[in-house]
Parts: C-alpha cells; sequence; structure tokens
C-alpha cells in the first residue's frame, strides 16, 4: 500500500531530478561522471569506473546522475535484451545498446518525463536504433513478464520507498537464468532519524539499505548468487565531493551535509550487485 510518506519521496525525486536535467546541472548524488579534463576522466569518474573511452562515445548531455558503472560489470552476449532502472539520461542505456549490438534490444525505464526526453535526444544522437524509453515506476514495471535477459540500474533502487516491490518486479520482468548488475548505494549503521529527511532521500543516502539488508531483500524476492562484486567505500573526502553542492543547491536543500560527512564516513559505500533468476527445472 501506497502511504503518504512514499508518494512525498517520488514527488521529491521527481522534482529535484527533473529539474536537475532540465538546467543542466549535476545531481545532488554527486558531480556527473560524465565529466573529462585533458580526455582523462573526472576523479568522480574515475571512482565510479567510467573509461575515457566509455565517456567520449557518448554524447556531452548524457549526464550520469549514478554511482557506478554496472555496464562494465555486465557479461551481456549480441542478441540479448537489457532494461535499465532509471535510466536518466541515457548514458549506461548507450552504452549497453552497443554491447548487444543489432540484433539485441534495450529498454530504458524512467518516471521523469524531462529525463525522458533528454535520453531520446541523446540516444538520436548517439545514432542508437536499438533503444526504447518506456515512462514508469520500478515498483510496477511497463515491462512484460520474462521480457528481458539484463537488468540494470545505477544508483537508483535506493530512491524507491518500497525496494520489495522494485525486487519483485525485477525477478518477475526477468527471464528464467536473467541476470541483475546493479549499481547502489549502501549503509553501515546509518540512524533510522536521518532517514526521515526528504532531501537526504534525493540525495541518495536517508533511503540506502544496510548492505546485508540489500542482499536479504534481493534473496527473498527469490534471485540466487546473490554477491557484491565491486564495492567503493566513501571516506571523508569522497563524502566531502557529495556535499559540494554540484547541483547548485541552496543551503537548506543540501542533501549531505557536514555534519554527516563527519559522522558517518566509511559507513556508506557505492556497490556492484550480481545475482540471477533461477533456471526453471
Amino acid at each position: 500500500m501506497t502511504t503518504r510518506k512514499d508518494d512525498a519521496i517520488r514527488k521529491a525525486v521527481r522534482k529535484h531530478y527533473g529539474e536537475a536535467i532540465s538546467q543542466k546541472k549535476g545531481s545532488c548524488c554527486g558531480p556527473t561522471p560524465s565529466q573529462i579534463t585533458d580526455g582523462q576522466p573526472s576523479e568522480f569518474a574515475r571512482l565510479a569506473r567510467y573509461s575515457a573511452e566509455e565517456l567520449t562515445a557518448v554524447p556531452e548531455t548524457a549526464t550520469s546522475f549514478g554511482c557506478g558503472n554496472p555496464v562494465s560489470f555486465m557479461e551481456v552476449t549480441e542478441g540479448q535484451t537489457v532494461l535499465d532502472l532509471g535510466s536518466g539520461a541515457g548514458m549506461d542505456l548507450i552504452l549497453a545498446s552497443r554491447k548487444v549490438g543489432r540484433t539485441g534490444r534495450v529498454i530504458g525505464l524512467d518516471m521523469t518525463p524531462e529525463m525522458i526526453e533528454v535520453c531520446k535526444r541523446n540516444l538520436s544522437a548517439a545514432k542508437v536504433t536499438n533503444a526504447e524509453v518506456r515512462q514508469g515506476m520500478m515498483e510496477n514495471m511497463p515491462v512484460a513478464d520474462g521480457e528481458v535477459d539484463w537488468i540494470i540500474s545505477n544508483c537508483v533502487i535506493n530512491l524507491s520507498p518500497d525496494k520489495p516491490r522494485v525486487f519483485a518486479e525485477a525477478f518477475r520482468v526477468l527471464k528464467p537464468g536473467g541476470r541483475v548488475m546493479v549499481s547502489d548505494i549502501v549503509t553501515n549503521s546509518l540512524p533510522d532519524e536521518y532517514r526521515d529527511d526528504i532531501m537526504a532521500w534525493v540525495g541518495c543516502l536517508a533511503g540506502a539499505l544496510e548492505e546485508e539488508e540489500y542482499l536479504a531483500l534481493m534473496r527473498k524476492a527469490g534471485f540466487e548468487d546473490v554477491k557484491i562484486v565491486d564495492k567503493m567505500t566513501y571516506d571523508k573526502a569522497s563524502l566531502t565531493t557529495l556535499a559540494s553542492d554540484p547541483c547548485g543547491c541552496t543551503a537548506s536543500e543540501q542533501t549531505v551535509s557536514a555534519d554527516i560527512v563527519e559522522k558517518y564516513a566509511g559507513r556508506v559505500a557505492s556497490v556492484k550487485v550480481s545475482a540471477r533468476k533461477p533456471v526453471l527445472r
């Protein structure tokens, strides 16, 4: 059942990221990793595992609002279908489209109309012909049962107020044997009182699950071989980067405050999680 808090979280997330992409700002989750200086990825891009080759292969407007690069860890083969949850401006969608080849297909899913419009323009600019973008929510995906081979996502599932439903939907739309590779934020002993802060939800922290809870929810949804394949723990410098106002927020809108940096450095991490839907027997 959807609650008022759930609706408030979704409204705040939709508003924030719609404004961020419309005004060509970064995300309060962190600076855009699509920046390159003198042919080299920015520090945030490097930490997120984006290579210079990948970043130069996408349009400059294909800004990423994520915390990692799930495509680099995805063992997709040509001809498969990939679903990107929270596809945003289309950066990971473009990279995935090249991996599946002309006989494959990629589907982007996003709830923010402004993001979808920018994504479509970026797909066109990148001359991607095997992609489509659908508007909808992760908790109720406009995707048929068993339609996709792979699901990727980049720092988006943490924004959902109903993660068990997201994982249940992901399980539904995957083919038997289908796989998941998602980048996301997890925490270690983040106080409950901080999780009531709506702006902290928008900033990818308040809604982040404890690491073991994240994995347990995926297993409960039916996934097997659930494991973390890559992890970057944010130290003080990394959390300071998150708090450096890349999105042009006012002080009252800042999503990661200085006191959070001091208290929780080392307790927040970006992880890449791999899982598989069991094969029917």
